[in-house]
């Protein structure tokens, strides 16, 4: 199975199978990134060395304005698209296969994890994935030790506090809290 298959599985939304053809080609990719990944948090590492190994794992283009404190994982690394001067501070986690969008100016905390996969419920299918994308808008926010959940997305010029646990969507210019994390207040971004 080709990866061009994987990610248009993924991308729309479509169970991955335990044991099949698609699954095995996840793992063969998640390989890949652990190797870059190897590399990448190895070490001190230049920073136009970073966003080189970001581009390969990612492949895309990752702009000169993206920074990224080592370490860093991601257990797939072909479904991140960046934008422009987003900045990612050490010890994040990205679990992409079901997508992750980072719109512009966006800042994510130390030890975040955005995760996109879950597990089916159901215990003869537990091994099954169910992918589901996570879309953080232009200028947000994450405080250290975030966790942002499958299927959720966080609107452009939201904060979400330290520690907090995304369980669901986040409107634009607000300030979410807890875990579950919740709005507790609007921002003035007049």
């Amino acid at each position: 199975m080709s990866l061009d298959a994987l990610l248009a599985a993924l991308d729309a939304g479509e169970t991955i199978a335990a044991g099949s053809p698609l699954h095995a080609t996840m793992h063969e990719t998640s390989q890949r990134a652990l190797r870059i990944a190897g590399e990448l948090n190895g070490g001190y590492v230049e920073p136009d060395r970073v966003r080189s190994l970001l581009t390969q794992l990612t492949g895309r283009p990752v702009d000169a304005t993206v920074t990224l404190f080592p370490p860093f994982t991601a257990d797939f690394g072909r479904n991140i698209r960046l934008g422009r001067r987003v900045f990612i501070n050490s010890g994040c986690r990205f679990q992409d296969q079901g997508g992750i969008t980072i719109g512009d100016d966006c800042l994510i905390g130390h030890n975040a994890v955005i995760a996109t996969l879950q597990h089916d419920i159901h215990p003869r299918r537990r091994g099954d994935l169910l992918p589901a994308p996570v879309v953080l808008g232009r200028n947000v926010w994450l405080g250290a030790n975030v966790t942002v959940l499958p299927g959720v997305t966080i609107g452009d010029d939201a904060v979400v506090g330290a520690g907090s646990v995304v369980t669901k969507d986040v409107p634009a210019a607000s300030i979410a809290v807890g875990s579950p994390a919740r709005v507790v207040r609007r921002i003035d971004t007049a």
